[in-house]
């Protein structure tokens, strides 16, 4: 009894990597292998790369924004409704011309993200509404676990390594830092401009260095949540493939049918050729329809002698022809015409046959 109850436990163990198919239901559910630090890395590289090349581009903008509010928008002392839906269009235009390009690219990027970690999927699974998403006792588990626990850590890296990144950036162009307060303002929006891209760049590298990491931590605690028991395997097995006892009782009844058509077939045979014991083959010719003799049944032993039977009752000629019977019940299947090399044997067995109809 103690031994059945330790394989039991023992079974129930997930030790065995995921099938095919768990993981394909896996991914249709979108339980997929994704680490959020990757897009977000990729998105913040991205972004500060583009607005750095694109830093004039921007400028130039910002500026016919300015300029646009200052000379034309602000003196006016008195507005209707037309006139201020007027100004609201305007600026938001503007405002577009200079946001939208910056949106464009942070969605490119997280596509680009997504697609590299995990391909293309769709699916709206996660959006289901679920309870055990809302019970607290859960909650409080994934607060107390060993995965919140790791988050925990990689937050405190990403902290340390982009703040010593960013002031050893600060301390390294600490002159023009310090020069700031004796430049024009149009100056001093440059060298920020420059400094921020180049904070916002470098520190996107260093999420990137830490999110492989935690691409690899996902990919170990994603097949480790993906692994199965044994009984999980036989199970699946069982819903995929079918239950076996079922499948031997379905070929049973199966064979059965087979059987009962094959012996509906034996009384419209012409002859029964027969081992005398151990074989036997019913052949029908019609020569209007058939361009050689074919198998309707045939058997060995107890289907043999049951052939037989049928033949005797429905006064079926039966012809004894040991290496005929053989070769006829090895190589022809139910249904096919008999081999060339038959031929000359069964036309004399069929003619012998015919002679014997015709006296009767």
């Amino acid at each position: 009894m103690m031994i059945r109850l330790n394989l039991q436990f023992f079974a129930g163990e997930k030790t065995e990597k995921a099938t095919p198919k768990k993981r394909l239901d896996s991914r249709k559910k979108g339980q997929v292998l994704k680490s959020q630090d990757v897009t977000s890395a990729i998105v913040m590289l991205f972004v500060f790369m583009f607005l750095f090349f694109a830093a004039g581009f921007m400028r130039d903008r910002f500026y016919t924004f300015f300029t646009h509010t200052f000379t034309e928008f602000v003196p006016i002392t008195s507005l209707d409704a037309d006139g201020a839906m007027m100004i609201y269009t305007t600026m938001l235009t503007q405002m577009a011309f200079i946001l939208l390009p910056v949106m464009v690219v942070a969605v490119l990027a997280g596509i680009i993200g997504n697609l590299a970690q995990f391909g293309l999927l769709f699916t709206s699974e996660p959006l289901k509404f679920d309870l055990k998403k809302i019970d607290p006792i859960k909650g409080l588990k994934r607060i107390f676990s060993i995965r919140a626990l790791v988050e925990l850590m990689k937050s405190l890296l990403k902290i340390s390594f982009i703040g010593s990144v960013t002031t050893l950036l600060i301390v390294m162009n600490i002159e023009k830092v310090l020069g700031l307060a004796f430049k024009t303002p149009k100056d001093t929006m440059i060298v920020v401009g420059q400094l921020v891209a180049m904070m916002g760049i470098i520190a996107s590298f260093v999420l990137l260095f830490i999110s492989i990491l935690d691409y690899f931590y996902q990919k170990y605690d994603y097949e480790k949540n993906l692994k199965m028991s044994k009984q999980d395997i036989k199970d699946e097995y069982k819903n995929t493939e079918g239950d076996p006892i079922i499948k031997s009782r379905i070929k049973q009844r199966q064979r059965e049918m087979a059987m009962r058509r094959m012996m509906q077939e034996v009384p419209q045979a012409d002859v029964v050729i027969t081992n005398p014991t151990h074989f036997a083959i019913a052949l029908k010719y019609d020569d209007d329809q058939m361009d050689a003799p074919v198998v309707v049944a045939k058997g060995a032993d107890f289907i043999a002698q049951k052939i037989k039977l049928i033949a005797k009752e429905h006064e079926i000629v039966m012809v004894e022809n040991r290496p005929l019977a053989r070769a006829l019940y090895d190589d022809v299947e139910i249904g096919d015409r008999i081999p060339e090399e038959f031929f000359k044997t069964v036309a004399e067995i069929l003619a012998y046959v015919y002679r014997i109809q015709q006296k009767i």
